[in-house]
């Protein structure tokens, strides 16, 4: 770092973002995104706006964000968008996270959450897992701070229930928990219907996965009308445009393509099916994921070489230095055909051992 980098920042250690090469073709594992592209409608719509580009974006997003209150079935004073979930997360922190206020996340989850509580200058704790990498929801109760969870959890792929949730709302009705629901479109019960009962909830979302949009950027947060305004402070003090508009219509187009929305994610949960299947009967254990990836490991194939020696081979999957998960990898679930190819490989790599 220059001389001149603040020196609250001295201990920040960044976020460290999945593998995007360029130097050779892969087959790409490793960051959870479909395998499918946007909805031709969103292409169409985006296409479209990028001739208006000259023009600030509409930073309230008037147009996107009725049709996205009508999908979820809230008011449209209680949905608010962001660039990217990620973004959103940060306002949160910002907004109900202070040094009376820490954030409070499983040990093993999203590798963002400590960073988020690092750069905003606010004290954090963890909390570890079960044994077999579930999150117990009473370990959460009186918790004493701002409550997030990844539900599914990353990189485990294991799900709450809403019920479950539930009683960690109960039991923390003065702070704020946020559920980040990523991955919720692939199996999982989200918790949008328990905004109107409970003030405290803020469930986070994202266009990334399960609409195709990894690319555009576009998150959003679903909350009682008071939540969303205190997000909503934030944004216009740091960001008030943070939504292009070419991203803002793809997003138009993915809510409005709910046939094509359907088709993605039926056939990853499909093919997650096929995946693990093949995994399995490779002698692979692998986690109850209810989201887009699968989290496996290989009593005879150590994590790390596993995946240098499937990277080498041209297929990306995503591995972990923790040490409680060294010996897992995280693999996304694809197309058929990259799936294959990725069993292709491991079976290689098995070849070759012996």
């Amino acid at each position: 770092m220059s001389r001149f980098f603040s020196s609250k920042y001295a201990g920040l250690t960044p976020y460290t973002p999945g593998e995007q090469p360029q130097e050779r073709e892969y087959t790409k594992l490793n960051t959870n995104e479909s395998p499918f592209p946007p909805s031709p409608i969103a292409q169409r719509l985006a296409r479209q706006a990028a001739g208006n580009l000259q023009l600030y974006s509409d930073p309230e997003c008037r147009k996107l964000v009725p049709i996205a209150a009508e999908t979820f079935g809230v008011k449209p004073e209680q949905i608010l968008f962001s660039n990217g979930s990620d973004e959103m997360l940060n306002y949160a922190y910002m907004a109900f996270c202070d040094a009376d206020t820490p954030a409070v996340f499983p040990e093993i989850s999203y590798g963002f959450y400590p960073v988020f509580a690092e750069v905003n200058n606010v004290p954090y704790r963890t909390i570890p897992l079960n044994d077999d990498f579930s999150i117990n929801p009473e370990d959460y109760y009186g918790a004493g701070g701002t409550v997030i969870i990844a539900n599914p959890n990353a990189p485990t792929g294991i799900a709450l229930s809403a019920s479950q949730i539930e009683g960690i709302l109960k039991a923390n009705p003065d702070n704020v928990v946020i559920i980040d629901e990523a991955y919720v479109d692939f199996g999982c019960e989200s918790c949008i219907g328990l905004i109107d009962e409970y003030p405290n909830l803020l469930v986070v979302q994202t266009c990334s996965k399960s609409r195709s949009l990894a690319g555009g950027r576009l998150g959003f947060a679903l909350g009682n009308e008071a939540l969303i305004r205190d997000l909503n402070t934030i944004k216009y003090s740091t960001n008030p445009y943070n939504i292009n508009t070419m991203t803002m219509w793809a997003g138009i187009g993915a809510f409005t393509d709910k046939a094509y929305f359907d088709w993605c994610c039926a056939k990853i949960i499909e093919n997650r099916a096929y995946t693990k299947q093949a995994l399995e009967g490779l002698g692979f254990t692998c986690t109850d994921s209810k989201s887009n990836f699968l989290f496996v490991k290989h009593p005879g194939i150590d994590g790390e070489k596993l995946y240098l020696q499937c990277k080498e081979k041209g297929v990306l999957i995503r591995h972990f230095t923790i040490p409680k998960i060294k010996d897992y990898n995280r693999i996304t679930v694809g197309t058929r055909e990259q799936t294959d190819i990725l069993i292709r490989t491991i079976r290689e790599i098995m070849e070759e051992a012996k």
